[in-house]
């Protein structure tokens, strides 16, 4: 069964079981995740290549290389023009997200997917034979519109294809591929890191998962919901019995029906997501992208053998660390995936922030009192070790809080009517911190110094107060019907209409 509700008083619950063919297709949409997390694991292990910063940036070798002791270790890594290599991506992300939103509602989900496999192909290869600094950037540049269209197409793909009661895993499956992209990176930036042209095999792999995309993409099927929207009724029937398992689906198919023509209604879907009946929806699909992107992680999937070296690493121990807390990645998420529809979202939110700011403020200090002010230090083996627990701690929290749930909760929380609208936000908020991040963190590096840490530590703080007071429990909900949560949450039932859901029959209530 799929999900319980009450109809005047009674439980109600969609029929379906968690069909093969589910979790298949599930496994390569989610695929989308590995171009992400790929890119996120190469850039700062490319970024601390020697043969890379001679070629585009000898001015950052130049820095590297000095052993002076009066040299500031919190600034070697300053620069302007590197920081743009990384962010750019970041930037393209989120213009193409909005034209995302609008393919992914007017030709389906799969072409979405399908447009971003094909842009992260071509910016792969231009990234790999790259020749100068322009190329870089317009490679990267294709590499962020394709992250744009996968961001947007495959965690709506995800929440919409799934059951309700397992669509909390299933869905953090994107996540789970970011992770072993970045892992796989990582791996690939140790193993190239001693060739000369280590950094050009390294940035050219990326067009691996992108192939893998574009196939997978051509072989999924469409989702139920796409297809009712695009007026396809009756394949939208026989596909929703093929992924439920079921031929019991009239009621399931039907609130889908409803949720479509009221979408129908909507003229302009960028308004209607400001109207008070969406006021929760789009908080959480601004709030939760920005507040993701403040945990800080990205300081640590961007630069962290950058990072590392930083505080005293050899290249090459900087590179494994990167690899270890990769690892960490990985199986933290996996932690996230069996717990998230038993114990719901709040749990994990919650846990992971309290774990996130001991593990920030522990490293704020032990870096604030090796280092100081000045930049001038370096930690003996047995210290950098406890610093690496610590940063792997804080990665673990993480991986099964805000990482995979920072995707899963916008996604299933948007009904129909403004699901294009609010994942694009999401997106796009999502890459305006992540550029804003990249672009600034090692100039705040410099400046702020260990500092840095006690400052997203702070935000830390503010984003699990935001859970605790206003975000419900999502688990095991229906997406179609996720919005009669907020007319019994203690402060969104002041500000959303009573009526909100009206494709609600028979005064249905969440049990």
């Amino acid at each position: 069964m799929a999900g319980g509700f009450a109809v005047d008083g009674a439980v109600r619950h969609y029929e379906g079981n968690v069909t093969t063919f589910v979790l298949i297709t599930c496994f390569v949409a989610a695929m989308g995740g590995l171009l992400f997390g790929y890119d996120l694991g190469i850039t700062g292990g490319v970024t601390s290549m020697e043969p890379f910063l001679i070629k585009f940036f000898p001015g950052v070798h130049k820095e590297m290389k000095d052993t002076t002791e009066s040299k500031n270790q919190y600034c070697k890594f300053d620069n302007e023009l590197l920081t743009l290599f990384t962010s750019s991506l970041y930037l393209a992300a989120l213009i193409a997200s909005f034209f995302a939103s609008t393919i992914t509602r007017m030709l389906g989900r799969k072409v979405s997917m399908l447009i971003g496999g094909l842009f992260f192909l071509v910016g792969s290869l231009l990234n790999g034979f790259a020749m100068n600094i322009a190329m870089l950037i317009i490679g990267r540049m294709f590499l962020g519109i394709g992250v744009g269209f996968c961001n947007q197409s495959v965690p709506v793909y995800l929440s919409e294809v799934a059951p309700p009661k397992i669509r909390g895993a299933l869905n953090i499956g994107f996540q789970m591929m970011i992770t072993i992209g970045i892992l796989v990176a990582n791996l690939i930036n140790y193993g190239t890191a001693k060739h000369e042209n280590g950094w050009r095999i390294s940035l050219g792999i990326a067009a691996v998962p992108a192939i893998l995309l574009c196939i997978g993409s051509l072989c999924v099927v469409e989702t139920p919901n796409s297809l009712i929207e695009r007026g396809n009724y009756e394949k939208a029937k026989k596909m929703l019995k093929k992924i439920r398992g079921t031929e019991k689906i009239d009621e399931e198919y039907q609130d889908l029906v409803d949720a479509s023509e009221e979408a129908k209604n909507v003229e302009h879907p960028w308004k209607n997501i400001t109207r008070p009946k969406y006021k929760p929806q789009l908080t959480f699909c601004i709030f939760i992208p920005a507040f993701q992107q403040l945990t800080g992680i990205n300081v640590i999937m961007f630069y962290a053998p950058v990072l590392f070296q930083i505080l005293g690493f050899g290249n090459e121990a900087s590179l494994m660390s990167a690899v270890i807390t990769g690892v960490v990645n990985v199986v933290a998420t996996l932690v996230s995936i069996f717990t998230v529809d038993k114990f719901g979202r709040r749990v994990l939110f919650l846990e992971g922030g309290v774990q996130m700011f001991i593990c920030q403020v522990v490293v704020g200090i032990m870096i604030g009192l090796k280092f100081g002010l000045n930049g001038q230090g370096a930690f003996s083996k047995s210290e950098a070790d406890i610093l690496l627990f610590f940063i792997c701690a804080y990665v673990a929290a993480y991986a099964w809080s805000w990482g995979p749930l920072g995707w899963l909760v916008p996604s299933e929380i948007c009904s129909l009517e403004i699901r294009p609208a609010g994942q694009a936000t999401n997106v796009a908020v999502n890459m305006l911190f992540t550029f804003a991040i990249a672009q600034v963190f090692l100039t705040m590096l410099c400046h702020l110094k260990f500092g840095l840490f006690f400052f997203f530590a702070g935000f830390v703080v503010i984003m699990t107060i935001f859970i605790a007071l206003l975000l419900p429990e999502t688990k095991n909900v229906p997406i179609e019907e996720m919005n009669l949560l907020w007319t019994s949450h203690w402060f969104w039932n002041k500000i959303v209409p009573k009526d909100v859901d009206s494709n609600s029959k028979n005064n249905k209530s969440v049990v």
